[in-house]
């Protein structure tokens, strides 16, 4: 499943180019700009399997790493540094990657 056909291509665009310069990344700010805070969990469950690349029911650090590129393949790696916080933002049980319920709470804070 294409991100564009659940969000819009010119608010993943804005919101792409927003955070283009490395370590400007806010993941708030990202999930508004690019329209999912307002999406129904449905809409955000099915963003979350789009970013969980290797289908293992959670997103790794490694695959977060290109979450950017998962939104659109021109975007750009998060830094280890941007990984390491967005992991630490969504991580509420401590297993070192985040699960669908953990990303749901995280796009909608």
């Amino acid at each position: 499943m294409a991100m564009s056909s659940i969000l819009n291509a010119d608010d993943i665009k804005k919101a792409l180019d927003a955070f283009a310069v490395a370590d400007s990344f806010d993941h708030k700010k990202f999930f508004e700009l690019v329209g999912l805070k307002s999406k129904s969990s449905d809409d955000v469950k099915k963003v979350f399997t789009v970013l969980d690349a290797d289908n293992s029911g959670f997103i790794e650090e490694e695959e977060l790493k290109f979450v950017l590129k998962g939104f659109a393949k021109d975007g750009r790696d998060l830094t280890d540094k941007e990984t390491k916080e967005f992991l630490q933002a969504a991580d509420k049980d401590g297993d070192g990657k985040i699960g669908v319920d953990e990303f749901a709470a995280l796009v909608k804070e």
